[in-house]
């Protein structure tokens, strides 16, 4: 009798196990896809500088984000992406790197690394650096080595080109002032490279010794037990070092002649060998090439490069004077069609790059603020890919609102505002333009609470708090049920608890419609169903679908559409037949 009620509890868990899973994913879900845990994750990305002040002197610090790990852990996150931490002059915020094996002095000490990677582990949170390698900062050893002399051994870790050779072929500069890429330099009477500031000088990819400088950087924070590695402005890292004229206006174009040239995919093949595939981390490149083909170069399994890349046609669509919606869905449709079968992507919409989501793809309006970040948070959460998301846009932070040039703090914005200056041009239309797109948009700080500078600091903070903190806090949000905070927290969770979400097939609806985006994501049977209202008026879309025996499974309103008319921003998802 004891051996058949034994056998019969054992039966009966496991047909509520597998009950359990067939609810949730369906039966087989996980033995046809091949599942990562960088697929499933959902990455915050935290902007050191602006997160939290731990001492008083206006700059989050890493006792600043350690002091509210646990609000990160709140939101349901795997991953958390950190911007630049190394010692750096700070010229491009940190990008500029002088020591890559110590930590910026605004930023606190190693010891105080080590606490953050401990206390984000203990909470289950992995842990992705900025891997800063395209250039270094001119105040680095190697490059104070490199100009001291043209025989010193470090001259052929940069790129120089001998000045009675004549001035090299024009290169356009993201950052300078004149957008020239070549920076004479008297001491030795030759020019260095710099695709961005000229306190970035670009590091030789070519130079074996300076690659395995590198590897020996990556496995420094490896075996401190980071999980991953973001590396920015990566698809420029190899270059055609012959350096021949490009034609007129290539600038316009500027990662069709700088991303993905030269041997970029024997260097990455080199760095998965001596690195990445001694470690269980996560890989991603910023950028993913010209093409699809580079994409899947650089991001398909049996390349043995990278796990993923970023595709910056989505994140490049919103403008000053607006965007189409079709095009929108255009675009992530081809993307999602030519990495369905093979590779992986991430989403994302914003960054520390960008002005602040809500500002730039919805509506910022008192009126509509909170509706359209809810909408734009449960497009990126239903999308195939892994989703990136910037830090304060779960609060629906906006735009900062600047007006004169003295609010900027950014490079970029800053020269660019002198060379419109020196050529005459009209300022008054590039502080609007900037006020629109400025990536100090998505810097000012965090805002916590109604208290001064929104809780950031007690000192004077390193650039303005945007004003409208009284009213847009984590603080507030936290007591709301239905704040954008919470719908953030409960949209993360739809997607952890829904393998659909993550891997299933996606399917665009309604395709020239121009308000809303409709779409189907399938895997294993089941099959859900996204409207998004991209606008402040009520739109209609047709799906095909019946929605009379369909299960709500999230949306912005308390009573979201079944007729196929969307209310303003409206989002919803479905589980359908």
């Amino acid at each position: 009798m004891n051996v058949l009620y034994i056998r019969f509890m054992a039966l009966a868990i496991f047909m509520l196990g597998a009950f359990s899973g067939y609810a949730q994913n369906k039966p087989g879900a996980t033995d046809t896809i091949d599942r990562k845990w960088w697929k499933e994750a959902v990455v915050y990305q935290v902007y050191p500088r602006s997160f939290k002040d731990n001492n008083g002197d206006g700059i989050g610090d890493l006792k600043g984000i350690i002091s509210k790990l646990d609000y990160i852990k709140s939101l349901g996150v795997d991953v958390v992406w950190l911007n630049p931490i190394y010692s750096s002059p700070n010229d491009d915020n940190g990008y500029d790197v002088s020591d890559y094996r110590n930590i910026m002095k605004d930023f606190g000490t190693m010891d105080d690394f080590d606490a953050l990677l401990k206390g984000m582990h203990s909470r289950g949170i992995k842990l992705v650096m900025d891997l800063v390698v395209n250039h270094s900062s001119d105040e680095h050893e190697w490059f104070k080595q490199s100009r001291s002399s043209r025989t010193s051994p470090y001259r052929e870790y940069y790129h120089w080109w001998n000045a009675e050779k004549g001035k090299p072929a024009y290169r356009y500069s993201l950052f300078d002032v004149n957008h020239d890429a070549w920076r004479y330099d008297s001491l030795t009477n030759a020019y260095y490279l710099h695709y961005f500031s000229r306190k970035q000088p670009d590091l030789n990819w070519e130079n074996p010794k300076l690659r395995n400088e590198v590897y020996g950087i990556m496995k420094f924070w490896a075996d401190k037990g980071i999980d991953g590695f973001r590396l920015d402005a990566f698809q420029f890292a190899a270059k055609d070092t012959t350096f021949p004229a490009f034609p007129k206006g290539y600038e316009k174009n500027f990662t069709q002649y700088y991303g993905v040239q030269g041997n970029l995919h024997g260097y990455l093949q080199e760095m998965n060998r001596e690195v990445l595939s001694k470690y269980n981390v996560m890989s991603v490149a910023e950028g993913a090439g010209n093409t699809f083909e580079d994409g899947h170069n650089l991001v398909d399994a049996d390349r043995n490069e990278l796990n993923m890349a970023y595709a910056f046609e989505g994140v490049d669509i919103a403008k000053p004077e607006g965007y189409s919606i079709t095009h929108l869905k255009q675009v992530f449709t081809k993307w999602d069609s030519a990495f369905a079968a093979k590779g992986w992507l991430s989403i994302f919409l914003a960054n520390h790059d960008q002005a602040r989501l809500v500002s730039r793809f919805g509506n910022d309006s008192p009126e509509f603020r909170a509706l359209s970040s809810k909408m734009l948070t449960t497009f990126l959460m239903t999308m195939r890919g892994t989703p990136y998301y910037y830090n304060g846009d779960e609060l629906g932070m906006t735009n900062a609102g600047f007006t004169t040039i003295e609010d900027y703090r950014d490079v970029q914005t800053l020269n660019e505002y002198q060379r419109q200056k020196n050529i005459g041009a009209d300022l008054p239309a590039y502080l609007k333009r900037i006020a629109f797109e400025s990536r100090d948009n998505g810097r000012t700080p965090f805002q916590w609470n109604n208290t001064a500078n929104a809780g950031f600091t007690t000192g004077t903070p390193w650039i303005k708090v945007n004003p409208n903190y009284k009213n847009i806090n984590a603080a507030a949000q936290e007591k709301d049920a239905n704040s954008i905070l919470n719908y953030f927290r409960r949209v993360v969770k739809l997607r952890k608890d829904n393998l659909v979400l993550v891997y299933g097939k996606y399917t665009l609806l309604d395709a020239q419609n121009p308000d809303t985006y409709a779409y189907t994501r399938e895997l294993n049977g089941r099959k859900l169903l996204v409207l998004l209202n991209f606008t402040n008026k009520a739109a209609s879309t047709q799906t095909g679908i019946d929605l009379n025996n369909a299960n709500v499974l999230i949306g912005n309103y308390q009573k979201p559409s079944k007729n196929g008319t969307l209310l303003p921003y409206e989002a919803v998802v479905y589980e359908v037949k």
